[in-house]
Protein backbone atom coordinates (compact mmCIF):
# COMPACT_ATOMS: atom_id res chain seq x y z
CA UNK A 1 0.00 0.00 0.00
CA UNK A 2 1.36 3.83 -0.86
CA UNK A 3 0.27 6.96 -1.22
CA UNK A 4 1.96 9.37 -3.95
CA UNK A 5 1.22 12.95 -4.22
CA UNK A 6 2.65 15.92 -7.01
CA UNK A 7 2.88 19.57 -7.30
CA UNK A 8 3.82 21.92 -9.96
CA UNK A 9 4.27 25.76 -8.84
CA UNK A 10 4.75 29.06 -10.28
CA UNK A 11 6.77 29.77 -7.30
CA UNK A 12 8.54 26.86 -5.27
CA UNK A 13 6.82 24.24 -4.25
CA UNK A 14 8.94 22.59 -1.49
CA UNK A 15 6.68 23.16 1.58
CA UNK A 16 3.59 22.25 -0.35
CA UNK A 17 5.53 18.57 -1.88
CA UNK A 18 6.71 18.21 1.98
CA UNK A 19 2.86 18.52 3.54
CA UNK A 20 1.25 16.96 0.60
CA UNK A 21 3.29 14.12 1.11
CA UNK A 22 2.87 13.61 4.81
CA UNK A 23 -0.75 13.61 4.26
CA UNK A 24 -0.45 10.13 2.96
CA UNK A 25 0.92 9.03 5.99
CA UNK A 26 -1.43 6.41 6.88
CA UNK A 27 -1.31 4.57 3.95
CA UNK A 28 2.43 3.51 4.42
CA UNK A 29 4.92 2.30 7.33
CA UNK A 30 8.26 1.50 5.48
CA UNK A 31 9.70 4.57 3.44
CA UNK A 32 8.93 7.91 2.67
CA UNK A 33 10.32 9.68 -0.53
CA UNK A 34 10.83 13.14 -2.73
CA UNK A 35 11.59 14.41 -5.54
CA UNK A 36 11.99 18.09 -6.56
CA UNK A 37 13.16 19.65 -10.15
CA UNK A 38 14.38 23.17 -9.71
CA UNK A 39 17.91 23.26 -11.33
CA UNK A 40 18.03 19.49 -11.17
CA UNK A 41 16.78 16.57 -9.53
CA UNK A 42 17.23 16.26 -6.09
CA UNK A 43 15.99 13.17 -4.55
CA UNK A 44 15.17 12.04 -0.41
CA UNK A 45 13.96 8.51 0.78
CA UNK A 46 14.28 7.45 4.47
CA UNK A 47 12.80 5.01 6.70
CA UNK A 48 10.07 6.18 8.68
CA UNK A 49 8.89 2.96 10.38
CA UNK A 50 10.22 4.02 13.88
CA UNK A 51 9.27 8.08 13.39
CA UNK A 52 6.84 9.86 11.58
CA UNK A 53 7.89 11.35 7.66
CA UNK A 54 7.37 14.93 8.92
CA UNK A 55 10.51 14.64 11.93
CA UNK A 56 12.60 12.71 8.92
CA UNK A 57 12.18 14.97 6.34
CA UNK A 58 11.99 18.19 8.03
CA UNK A 59 15.89 19.07 7.55
CA UNK A 60 15.83 18.36 4.32
CA UNK A 61 13.06 20.38 3.50
CA UNK A 62 15.66 23.34 3.45
CA UNK A 63 17.55 21.60 0.54
CA UNK A 64 14.31 21.50 -1.36
CA UNK A 65 14.17 23.60 -4.01
CA UNK A 66 11.89 23.60 -7.54
CA UNK A 67 8.88 24.51 -9.03
CA UNK A 68 7.92 20.70 -9.21
CA UNK A 69 7.79 17.87 -7.46
CA UNK A 70 6.56 14.02 -6.08
CA UNK A 71 6.61 12.24 -3.36
CA UNK A 72 5.64 8.89 -1.89
CA UNK A 73 4.73 7.13 1.09
CA UNK A 74 5.81 2.98 1.02
CA UNK A 75 4.87 -0.46 2.72
CA UNK A 76 7.59 -1.97 0.64
CA UNK A 77 9.62 -0.21 -1.90
CA UNK A 78 11.89 2.97 -1.39
CA UNK A 79 10.92 5.32 -4.25
CA UNK A 80 11.22 8.03 -5.77
CA UNK A 81 13.25 6.07 -8.52
CA UNK A 82 15.43 8.35 -10.54
CA UNK A 83 15.90 7.00 -14.16
CA UNK A 84 18.52 8.66 -16.92
CA UNK A 85 17.29 6.77 -20.30
CA UNK A 86 16.91 7.58 -23.98
CA UNK A 87 13.74 8.64 -23.14
CA UNK A 88 15.06 11.41 -20.96
CA UNK A 89 15.99 12.37 -17.02
CA UNK A 90 13.12 11.05 -14.91
CA UNK A 91 11.82 10.27 -11.42
CA UNK A 92 8.52 7.86 -10.95
CA UNK A 93 6.72 6.71 -7.96
CA UNK A 94 4.17 3.89 -7.96
CA UNK A 95 0.89 3.16 -6.21
CA UNK A 96 0.08 -0.73 -6.46
CA UNK A 97 0.90 -4.52 -6.36
CA UNK A 98 1.95 -5.94 -9.96
CA UNK A 99 1.59 -10.01 -9.23
CA UNK A 100 3.76 -11.13 -12.16
CA UNK A 101 6.57 -8.83 -11.17
CA UNK A 102 9.43 -11.67 -11.32
CA UNK A 103 8.43 -12.85 -14.54
CA UNK A 104 8.63 -9.51 -15.92
CA UNK A 105 11.97 -8.61 -14.15
CA UNK A 106 13.51 -11.72 -15.23
CA UNK A 107 12.56 -10.91 -19.06
CA UNK A 108 14.00 -7.94 -19.08
CA UNK A 109 17.35 -9.36 -17.92
CA UNK A 110 17.37 -11.43 -20.53
CA UNK A 111 17.36 -8.43 -22.76
CA UNK A 112 20.71 -7.53 -20.83
CA UNK A 113 18.85 -4.78 -18.61
CA UNK A 114 20.15 -4.31 -15.14
CA UNK A 115 18.62 -3.44 -11.61
CA UNK A 116 19.87 -1.96 -9.07
CA UNK A 117 17.27 -1.02 -6.30
CA UNK A 118 16.00 -4.00 -4.00
CA UNK A 119 14.02 -4.32 -1.09
CA UNK A 120 14.67 -7.30 1.10
CA UNK A 121 16.10 -8.99 -1.97
CA UNK A 122 13.55 -8.32 -4.22
CA UNK A 123 13.07 -6.34 -7.17
CA UNK A 124 12.17 -2.33 -6.71
CA UNK A 125 8.32 -2.29 -8.10
CA UNK A 126 8.81 1.12 -9.22
CA UNK A 127 12.37 0.87 -10.90
CA UNK A 128 10.96 -1.85 -12.61
CA UNK A 129 8.17 -0.22 -13.70
CA UNK A 130 10.43 2.67 -15.04
CA UNK A 131 12.67 -0.08 -16.69
CA UNK A 132 9.63 -1.17 -18.50
CA UNK A 133 8.65 2.51 -19.25
CA UNK A 134 11.93 3.20 -21.16
CA UNK A 135 11.02 0.38 -23.36
CA UNK A 136 8.23 2.55 -25.03
CA UNK A 137 8.65 5.30 -27.98
CA UNK A 138 8.49 7.67 -25.37
CA UNK A 139 6.78 8.25 -21.76
CA UNK A 140 3.38 7.99 -22.87
CA UNK A 141 3.77 5.10 -25.19
CA UNK A 142 6.00 3.34 -22.22
CA UNK A 143 3.31 4.12 -20.04
CA UNK A 144 0.52 2.43 -22.28
CA UNK A 145 3.12 -0.56 -22.59
CA UNK A 146 3.11 -1.42 -18.87
CA UNK A 147 -0.30 -1.13 -18.36
CA UNK A 148 -0.36 -3.68 -21.29
CA UNK A 149 2.16 -6.13 -19.58
CA UNK A 150 1.55 -6.16 -15.61
CA UNK A 151 -1.01 -8.38 -13.44
CA UNK A 152 -2.46 -6.57 -10.86
CA UNK A 153 -2.56 -2.68 -10.26
CA UNK A 154 -0.52 0.77 -11.13
CA UNK A 155 -0.99 4.18 -10.82
CA UNK A 156 2.23 6.65 -11.28
CA UNK A 157 3.82 9.81 -11.27
CA UNK A 158 6.60 11.14 -13.53
CA UNK A 159 8.52 14.05 -12.61
CA UNK A 160 10.30 15.94 -15.81
CA UNK A 161 11.43 19.00 -16.83
CA UNK A 162 8.10 19.34 -18.74
CA UNK A 163 5.86 18.62 -15.90
CA UNK A 164 4.51 15.73 -14.10
CA UNK A 165 2.90 12.77 -16.08
CA UNK A 166 0.14 11.21 -13.82
CA UNK A 167 -1.23 7.98 -14.63
CA UNK A 168 -4.36 6.04 -12.87
CA UNK A 169 -4.36 1.97 -13.30
CA UNK A 170 -6.15 1.02 -16.29
CA UNK A 171 -8.98 -0.28 -14.00
CA UNK A 172 -8.91 2.27 -11.91
CA UNK A 173 -8.26 -0.16 -8.92
CA UNK A 174 -6.95 2.74 -6.96
CA UNK A 175 -7.58 6.74 -7.62
CA UNK A 176 -5.41 9.87 -8.66
CA UNK A 177 -7.04 13.22 -8.48
CA UNK A 178 -5.89 16.59 -9.79
CA UNK A 179 -7.04 19.62 -7.76
CA UNK A 180 -5.61 23.36 -8.56
CA UNK A 181 -4.97 26.31 -6.63
CA UNK A 182 -4.05 30.42 -7.61
CA UNK A 183 -0.42 29.68 -8.14
CA UNK A 184 -0.19 25.32 -8.72
CA UNK A 185 -1.57 22.26 -9.58
CA UNK A 186 -1.42 18.82 -7.60
CA UNK A 187 -2.36 15.11 -8.33
CA UNK A 188 -3.19 13.50 -5.34
CA UNK A 189 -4.00 10.20 -4.04
CA UNK A 190 -5.89 11.32 -1.20
CA UNK A 191 -8.23 14.11 -1.67
CA UNK A 192 -7.72 14.76 2.56
CA UNK A 193 -4.44 16.44 1.13
CA UNK A 194 -6.33 19.58 -0.67
CA UNK A 195 -8.45 21.28 2.14
CA UNK A 196 -5.26 22.50 4.32
CA UNK A 197 -3.10 23.30 1.08
CA UNK A 198 -5.96 25.04 -0.59
CA UNK A 199 -6.68 22.82 -3.50
CA UNK A 200 -9.72 22.33 -5.33
CA UNK A 201 -10.58 19.16 -6.88
CA UNK A 202 -10.64 19.88 -10.40
CA UNK A 203 -10.63 16.20 -12.05
CA UNK A 204 -10.92 12.42 -11.00
CA UNK A 205 -8.79 10.93 -13.47
CA UNK A 206 -10.42 7.71 -15.59
CA UNK A 207 -9.12 4.46 -15.47
CA UNK A 208 -6.05 3.87 -17.97
CA UNK A 209 -6.04 7.98 -17.99
CA UNK A 210 -2.69 9.87 -18.67
CA UNK A 211 -2.16 14.23 -18.13
CA UNK A 212 0.44 15.87 -17.72
CA UNK A 213 -0.12 18.28 -15.22
CA UNK A 214 2.87 22.02 -15.47
CA UNK A 215 2.75 25.50 -14.93
CA UNK A 216 -0.09 26.26 -17.41
CA UNK A 217 -2.37 23.74 -16.15
CA UNK A 218 -4.12 20.21 -17.05
CA UNK A 219 -3.08 18.54 -20.87
CA UNK A 220 -5.08 15.46 -21.70
CA UNK A 221 -2.33 12.74 -23.18
CA UNK A 222 -5.05 9.53 -23.35
CA UNK A 223 -8.55 9.59 -22.63
CA UNK A 224 -9.67 6.78 -20.01
CA UNK A 225 -12.28 4.32 -20.05
CA UNK A 226 -15.44 3.88 -17.78
CA UNK A 227 -14.53 0.93 -17.25
CA UNK A 228 -13.40 0.41 -13.85
CA UNK A 229 -13.00 -1.78 -10.76
CA UNK A 230 -12.32 0.87 -7.69
CA UNK A 231 -11.08 -1.04 -4.90
CA UNK A 232 -13.89 -0.83 -2.06
CA UNK A 233 -11.40 -1.29 1.10
CA UNK A 234 -10.51 2.07 -0.05
CA UNK A 235 -14.37 3.22 1.62
CA UNK A 236 -14.49 0.69 4.62
CA UNK A 237 -10.41 1.04 5.49
CA UNK A 238 -7.94 2.28 3.74
CA UNK A 239 -8.93 5.99 2.70
CA UNK A 240 -8.84 8.46 5.18
CA UNK A 241 -11.82 9.74 6.79
CA UNK A 242 -11.88 13.77 4.72
CA UNK A 243 -11.09 11.63 1.61
CA UNK A 244 -13.64 11.85 -1.66
CA UNK A 245 -13.45 9.21 -4.53
CA UNK A 246 -15.32 9.03 -7.61
CA UNK A 247 -17.22 11.72 -5.72
CA UNK A 248 -18.00 9.76 -2.72
CA UNK A 249 -16.66 10.44 0.40
CA UNK A 250 -14.95 7.54 3.18
CA UNK A 251 -17.07 9.21 6.55
CA UNK A 252 -20.05 8.84 5.06
CA UNK A 253 -19.82 5.33 4.13
CA UNK A 254 -18.69 4.31 7.16
CA UNK A 255 -21.78 5.81 8.68
CA UNK A 256 -23.47 4.30 6.05
CA UNK A 257 -22.28 1.05 6.82
CA UNK A 258 -22.84 1.03 10.42
CA UNK A 259 -26.43 2.13 9.95
CA UNK A 260 -26.94 -0.72 8.04
CA UNK A 261 -25.34 -3.01 10.30
CA UNK A 262 -27.76 -1.64 13.79
CA UNK A 263 -30.99 -2.22 10.78
CA UNK A 264 -30.15 -5.73 11.12
CA UNK A 265 -29.37 -6.32 14.87
CA UNK A 266 -32.53 -6.04 16.69
CA UNK A 267 -31.72 -8.94 19.29
CA UNK A 268 -29.35 -7.55 21.61
CA UNK A 269 -29.91 -5.05 24.50
CA UNK A 270 -26.90 -3.34 24.53
CA UNK A 271 -25.44 0.05 27.09
CA UNK A 272 -22.79 1.50 24.62
CA UNK A 273 -21.17 1.33 21.27
CA UNK A 274 -17.74 2.12 20.40
CA UNK A 275 -15.49 1.54 17.29
CA UNK A 276 -11.77 0.14 16.97
CA UNK A 277 -9.70 3.31 16.53
CA UNK A 278 -9.36 4.84 13.82
CA UNK A 279 -10.97 3.79 10.61
CA UNK A 280 -13.83 1.63 13.28
CA UNK A 281 -14.98 4.76 14.40
CA UNK A 282 -16.86 5.97 11.27
CA UNK A 283 -18.52 2.77 11.57
CA UNK A 284 -19.69 2.82 14.82
CA UNK A 285 -21.26 6.47 14.69
CA UNK A 286 -23.43 5.41 11.93
CA UNK A 287 -24.16 1.97 14.31
CA UNK A 288 -25.05 5.06 17.01
CA UNK A 289 -27.27 6.78 15.20
CA UNK A 290 -28.94 4.21 14.10
CA UNK A 291 -29.39 2.20 16.91
CA UNK A 292 -30.04 4.98 19.55
CA UNK A 293 -26.97 3.85 21.35
CA UNK A 294 -24.71 5.93 22.69
CA UNK A 295 -21.38 6.00 21.23
CA UNK A 296 -18.21 5.99 23.88
CA UNK A 297 -14.98 5.52 23.59
CA UNK A 298 -13.62 2.22 26.03
CA UNK A 299 -10.57 2.24 23.81
CA UNK A 300 -8.60 4.88 22.89
CA UNK A 301 -5.35 5.17 20.33
CA UNK A 302 -2.64 6.76 21.92
CA UNK A 303 -2.23 8.71 18.77
CA UNK A 304 1.83 9.61 18.75
CA UNK A 305 4.19 7.05 17.04
CA UNK A 306 1.59 4.28 16.61
CA UNK A 307 -0.17 4.15 13.14
CA UNK A 308 -1.91 1.17 11.57
CA UNK A 309 -1.54 -2.25 12.65
CA UNK A 310 -2.53 -3.45 9.04
CA UNK A 311 0.57 -2.01 6.86
CA UNK A 312 3.81 -3.13 8.13
CA UNK A 313 5.32 -6.15 6.45
CA UNK A 314 5.87 -8.21 9.79
CA UNK A 315 3.47 -9.76 12.37
CA UNK A 316 6.05 -9.22 14.78
CA UNK A 317 5.36 -5.48 14.56
CA UNK A 318 1.83 -5.37 13.26
CA UNK A 319 1.28 -7.49 17.13
CA UNK A 320 3.52 -4.71 18.29
CA UNK A 321 1.73 -1.36 17.23
CA UNK A 322 -1.76 -2.95 17.98
CA UNK A 323 -1.26 -4.29 21.68
CA UNK A 324 1.06 -0.44 22.49
CA UNK A 325 -1.54 2.05 20.58
CA UNK A 326 -4.93 1.01 22.39
CA UNK A 327 -5.45 1.88 26.24
CA UNK A 328 -8.79 0.41 27.71
CA UNK A 329 -11.01 2.91 30.24
CA UNK A 330 -11.78 0.71 33.02
CA UNK A 331 -14.49 3.42 34.07
CA UNK A 332 -16.61 2.65 31.03
CA UNK A 333 -15.82 -0.87 30.31
CA UNK A 334 -16.79 -2.45 33.57
CA UNK A 335 -20.37 -4.36 33.43
CA UNK A 336 -21.06 -3.04 30.52
CA UNK A 337 -22.36 -4.64 27.15
CA UNK A 338 -20.70 -3.18 24.36
CA UNK A 339 -21.15 -3.50 20.62
CA UNK A 340 -17.39 -2.92 19.11
CA UNK A 341 -17.65 -1.88 15.41
CA UNK A 342 -14.44 -3.22 13.10
CA UNK A 343 -13.85 -2.36 9.69
CA UNK A 344 -13.09 -6.26 8.94
CA UNK A 345 -11.08 -9.60 10.14
CA UNK A 346 -8.41 -10.22 8.01
CA UNK A 347 -6.15 -12.19 10.34
CA UNK A 348 -8.00 -11.69 13.34
CA UNK A 349 -5.26 -12.29 15.62
CA UNK A 350 -5.12 -8.19 16.63
CA UNK A 351 -8.59 -8.01 17.16
CA UNK A 352 -8.62 -11.10 19.62
CA UNK A 353 -5.90 -10.21 21.57
CA UNK A 354 -4.90 -6.60 21.87
CA UNK A 355 -8.94 -5.30 21.44
CA UNK A 356 -11.26 -8.05 22.69
CA UNK A 357 -9.05 -9.66 25.50
CA UNK A 358 -8.64 -5.73 27.14
CA UNK A 359 -12.45 -5.21 26.83
CA UNK A 360 -12.69 -8.61 28.57
CA UNK A 361 -9.85 -7.79 30.83
CA UNK A 362 -11.42 -4.53 32.24
CA UNK A 363 -15.06 -6.04 33.37
CA UNK A 364 -17.35 -5.94 30.08
CA UNK A 365 -19.94 -8.35 30.25
CA UNK A 366 -20.85 -8.59 27.10
CA UNK A 367 -18.62 -7.94 23.57
CA UNK A 368 -20.47 -8.10 20.37
CA UNK A 369 -18.19 -7.53 17.44
CA UNK A 370 -19.73 -5.82 14.28
CA UNK A 371 -17.85 -5.73 10.79
CA UNK A 372 -18.56 -3.60 8.30
CA UNK A 373 -17.53 -6.11 5.40
CA UNK A 374 -18.38 -9.40 4.60
CA UNK A 375 -15.59 -12.12 5.62
CA UNK A 376 -12.29 -11.78 3.42
CA UNK A 377 -12.00 -15.03 1.77
CA UNK A 378 -9.60 -14.64 -1.09
CA UNK A 379 -6.06 -12.17 -0.93
CA UNK A 380 -5.71 -9.10 -2.80
CA UNK A 381 -4.32 -9.29 -5.98
CA UNK A 382 -4.10 -5.78 -6.40
CA UNK A 383 -2.50 -4.41 -3.54
CA UNK A 384 0.38 -5.50 -0.85
CA UNK A 385 -1.94 -6.52 1.80
CA UNK A 386 -2.93 -9.99 2.83
CA UNK A 387 -1.00 -12.27 0.46
CA UNK A 388 -2.15 -16.04 1.24
CA UNK A 389 -5.69 -17.62 1.90
CA UNK A 390 -4.29 -19.41 4.74
CA UNK A 391 -3.62 -16.18 6.84
CA UNK A 392 -7.18 -15.18 6.49
CA UNK A 393 -9.27 -15.95 9.55
CA UNK A 394 -12.58 -17.08 7.45
CA UNK A 395 -10.26 -19.71 5.70
CA UNK A 396 -8.91 -21.18 9.26
CA UNK A 397 -12.57 -21.28 9.65
CA UNK A 398 -13.33 -23.46 6.51
CA UNK A 399 -10.43 -25.40 6.86
CA UNK A 400 -11.79 -26.44 10.53
CA UNK A 401 -15.72 -27.72 9.38
CA UNK A 402 -14.38 -28.88 6.80
CA UNK A 403 -11.56 -31.10 7.60
CA UNK A 404 -9.20 -29.76 4.97
CA UNK A 405 -8.89 -26.51 2.06
CA UNK A 406 -11.37 -26.84 -0.15
CA UNK A 407 -11.65 -25.11 -3.96
CA UNK A 408 -15.40 -24.54 -3.98
CA UNK A 409 -16.23 -22.58 -1.05
CA UNK A 410 -19.49 -21.09 -2.65
CA UNK A 411 -21.92 -22.26 -0.05
CA UNK A 412 -19.77 -20.18 2.47
CA UNK A 413 -19.96 -16.89 0.60
CA UNK A 414 -24.07 -17.38 0.71
CA UNK A 415 -24.80 -15.07 3.95
CA UNK A 416 -28.32 -16.99 4.21
CA UNK A 417 -26.14 -20.69 4.15
CA UNK A 418 -26.07 -23.01 7.01
CA UNK A 419 -22.67 -23.25 6.31
CA UNK A 420 -22.23 -19.69 6.63
CA UNK A 421 -23.50 -19.54 9.86
CA UNK A 422 -21.61 -22.17 11.08
CA UNK A 423 -18.06 -20.41 10.05
CA UNK A 424 -19.05 -17.35 11.43
CA UNK A 425 -19.94 -19.00 14.76
CA UNK A 426 -16.32 -20.63 14.41
CA UNK A 427 -14.94 -17.28 14.22
CA UNK A 428 -16.94 -16.01 17.12
CA UNK A 429 -15.92 -18.57 19.43
CA UNK A 430 -12.45 -18.26 17.95
CA UNK A 431 -12.11 -14.62 18.89
CA UNK A 432 -13.83 -15.10 22.44
CA UNK A 433 -17.10 -12.87 22.20
CA UNK A 434 -20.42 -13.16 22.87
CA UNK A 435 -21.99 -12.45 19.27
CA UNK A 436 -20.08 -11.50 16.14
CA UNK A 437 -21.64 -10.59 12.57
CA UNK A 438 -20.90 -9.22 9.19
CA UNK A 439 -22.08 -6.65 6.96
CA UNK A 440 -23.56 -8.32 4.37
CA UNK A 441 -21.93 -7.75 0.29
CA UNK A 442 -25.56 -6.24 -0.57
CA UNK A 443 -25.65 -3.69 2.28
CA UNK A 444 -21.83 -2.97 1.78
CA UNK A 445 -22.16 -2.14 -1.73
CA UNK A 446 -25.67 0.05 -0.77
CA UNK A 447 -23.41 2.06 1.39
CA UNK A 448 -20.38 3.39 -0.90
CA UNK A 449 -23.04 3.81 -3.28
CA UNK A 450 -21.34 2.48 -6.86
CA UNK A 451 -22.85 0.40 -8.86
CA UNK A 452 -21.29 -3.12 -7.65
CA UNK A 453 -19.79 -3.44 -11.24
CA UNK A 454 -17.90 -0.62 -10.65
CA UNK A 455 -16.53 -1.90 -7.63
CA UNK A 456 -13.60 -4.50 -7.12
CA UNK A 457 -15.01 -6.92 -4.96
CA UNK A 458 -12.71 -9.54 -5.13
CA UNK A 459 -11.30 -10.80 -1.56
CA UNK A 460 -15.07 -11.32 -0.94
CA UNK A 461 -15.96 -12.83 -4.24
CA UNK A 462 -13.00 -14.11 -5.43
CA UNK A 463 -14.69 -12.26 -8.65
CA UNK A 464 -12.93 -9.72 -11.10
CA UNK A 465 -12.71 -8.25 -14.18
CA UNK A 466 -9.67 -9.44 -16.27
CA UNK A 467 -7.88 -7.10 -18.11
CA UNK A 468 -5.86 -7.88 -21.70
CA UNK A 469 -2.80 -8.67 -20.90
CA UNK A 470 -0.27 -8.63 -23.93
CA UNK A 471 3.55 -10.42 -23.39
CA UNK A 472 6.66 -8.31 -23.38
CA UNK A 473 7.70 -9.99 -27.10
CA UNK A 474 4.47 -8.51 -28.49
CA UNK A 475 5.57 -4.80 -26.94
CA UNK A 476 9.27 -4.30 -27.07
CA UNK A 477 10.98 -3.05 -30.15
Amino acid sequence: MSGIFGVVSKNDCGEILYYGTDYHSHLGTEYGGIAILGKEFIRRIHNISYSQFKSKFYEDLKELKGNKGIGAISSLDEQPVYIKSQLGSFCIVTNGFIENKEELASQLMERGISFSETTRDMINETELVAKLITQGEDLIDGIEKIFSLIEGSCSLLILTKEGIYAARDRLGYFPLIVGKRRDAWAVTTETSAFPNLDFEIVKYLEPGEIVLINEDGLVEKKMGSHRKQVCAFLWIYTGFPASTYEGINVEMVRERCGRFLARRDKDINIDLVTGVPDSGIGHALGYAMESGKPYRRPLVKYTPGYGRSYTPPSQETRDLVARMKLIPIREIIQGKSIVVCEDSIVRGTQLKNFTIKKLWDNGAKEVHIRVACPPLMFPCKFNFSTRTIEELAARRAIRYIEGKDIEDISEYLDHNSYKYKKMVDWIAQELGVTTLRYQILEDMVKAIGLAEDKLCLYCWTGKFVHAEKKSMFEIVR
